[in-house]
């Protein structure tokens, strides 16, 4: 089937080009040429991988349609229920892609850059389809929603998320930015300062985030990165060092349980204490930020921890 994505990639072009043009006519300088160059080569490999991944992930859909309670069809009002579906199954997938190392080792890719501008957005995994990321959508076929119309709303998906990439955009009117993921709020999910961890998990609707307790407003600029930058330009490495990272941790686990939690645990978990996962890095920035006895604030600033 013809994919979305693919037809899209002159348009994301010209329009990081824009923005490229833009940002240095204003001297915002929002680019750097070897982390641009990263990014669009891991863009440029995503789309070779999921050759194979999307042909596997539509496979394994066929299969579950065979077993589906009800064959929706393609009526308007079915398209309308699987963007909301779709999007809520991308918010927990990516929201569990940030709790759960093991997805993480391929979403960390995205999150590798410490640019954001509109070719971040393509900075994207080479593993996370072949790894089983598909999965998560492996209900919508099996409640009646068609294979294809189940890959067609995963691109929609993506393409919707390509603007949101961007520092030129400031907030948007206040009824969008209460019901629609926007610039504004994704620069909060790209910032590494513990207040905005694991925030933001939207892919169109922020209403998933209002929700489930994930939301966070943009209040101070933010500083992209990770909590640990890997500091490389290298394609493979920003493909593959988590899972390198992975799987050093498990083979040196000292029993099956850290094992697991290497994998399965939130990413940061070490079975002797010496790293920081997400919610430790925001509990002690907070413990960091209360009054002392003498009612001032025991540290003042912005956090990052590396």
């Amino acid at each position: 089937m013809p994919n979305l994505i693919h037809y899209a990639i002159p348009g994301f072009v010209v329009l990081v080009l824009a923005e490229l043009i833009f940002s240095e006519l204003k001297k915002k300088h929002l680019y750097e040429t070897k982390d641009t160059i990263s990014s669009l080569s891991m863009g440029i490999g995503n789309v070779i991988v999921n050759l194979l991944g999307k042909a596997i992930a539509l496979g394994v859909y066929f299969f579950i349609w065979q077993f589906r309670w009800i064959d929706l069809g393609f009526d308007w009002w079915v398209w309308c229920l699987i963007v909301l579906a779709d999007d809520f199954t991308y918010y927990w997938y990516h929201r569990l892609s940030h709790e759960v190392r093991y997805l993480w080792a391929s979403h960390v890719v995205h999150h590798s850059s410490r640019r954001y501008n509109l070719s971040t957005a393509l900075r994207q995994t080479w593993t996370g389809t072949v790894s089983g990321g598909f999965l998560f959508w492996a209900w919508l076929p099996l409640v009646g929603f068609h294979p294809i119309m189940v890959l067609t709303m995963q691109s929609i998906n993506l393409l919707y998320q390509f603007w949101i990439h961007t520092e030129v955009i400031d907030k948007l009117p206040g009824w969008f930015e209460w019901i629609f993921n926007t610039p504004s709020h994704h620069r909060v999910h790209h910032s590494s300062q513990p207040d905005y961890l694991d925030r933001n998990h939207a892919g169109i609707f922020i209403i998933w985030d209002r929700i489930f307790g994930t939301f966070v407003a943009e209040k101070q600029k933010p500083v992209y990165g990770l909590t640990k930058n890997i500091n490389t330009y290298n394609p493979l490495k920003i493909a593959f060092h988590e899972w390198a990272d992975l799987w050093r941790d498990v083979r040196n686990a000292p029993d099956f349980k850290s094992a697991l939690m290497y994998l399965f645990g939130p990413p940061g978990w070490s079975h002797d204490g010496s790293r920081l996962t997400s919610k430790q890095i925001r509990q002690l920035a907070a413990n960091r930020s209360k009054p002392n006895t003498h009612g001032e604030k025991s540290s003042s600033g912005i956090f990052t921890f590396h």
